[in-house]
């Protein structure tokens, strides 16, 4: 167990968030990446989706679709692992 400083330069609660920042760095870019390439691969898919309800021919937008839909559904993945992982205080 770390022992707190003796020099009063911070409150117990900063203290603590300083720890947890320190166990756990850029969660918060990491949750924003997430969240931002999942929301990418939504549009993408929505777009690949409205492509094959057009008729276009061929597999290149439902091989598209699925790798969008790949995406999003690892995006999740990440975003929940990541939210289960030992919490910071007070979050």
């Amino acid at each position: 167990m770390v022992k707190q400083p003796q020099n009063k330069r911070f409150t117990s609660e900063q203290y603590d968030r300083l720890k947890a920042e320190a166990a756990a760095p850029y969660r918060g870019l990491r949750r924003f990446i997430y969240i931002a390439f999942g929301a990418s691969g939504f549009v993408g898919a929505l777009v690949f989706l409205a492509q094959i309800a057009a008729g276009k021919e061929g597999e290149a937008p439902l091989s598209n679709l699925a790798l969008q839909l790949g995406v999003v559904a690892i995006m999740i993945f990440l975003f929940r692992w990541d939210k289960e992982s030992p919490k910071r205080p007070n979050q």
